[in-house]
């Protein structure tokens, strides 16, 4: 029997967004320091909006909020893979397969919660 899923952090989908926080944190830091607080910026704040709007979600009673709060995680996984793939382009970073596999992933597992809150 599974266990009840207690706080935010017993969730998988908030445990994979929040290795890649630490992901893009450890990315980011090999960037150039004119990007600073353009692109570096923007895709810590992408990542970390992912992470939190399934936290806060967590915490909300209603259906709607609770939904409303992990499709904005959505969006800002969508912003998150824009700024992989032009930091690619722009050659900041090379290898972007695992990340990606990794926001795929996430993204699945969060369209499931989100089903399995509006069912529920």
């Amino acid at each position: 029997m599974k266990e009840k899923i207690q706080r935010f952090e017993d969730l998988e989908v908030w445990q994979k967004a929040h290795g890649m926080v630490l992901e893009t944190y450890k990315m980011t830091k090999r960037f150039p320091n004119e990007e600073k607080f353009g692109l570096i910026s923007q895709m810590r704040r992408s990542a970390v909006s992912i992470a939190a709007n399934i936290a806060e979600g967590f915490k909300k009673r209603g259906k709607k909020d609770k939904a409303n709060f992990y499709n904005i995680s959505q969006g800002s996984q969508e912003e998150l893979r824009y700024y992989i793939i032009l930091s690619k382009d722009l050659g900041y970073i090379e290898d972007t397969d695992e990340i990606m596999k990794e926001l795929d992933e996430a993204g699945r597992m969060l369209h499931g919660l989100i089903n399995s809150v509006k069912a529920g």
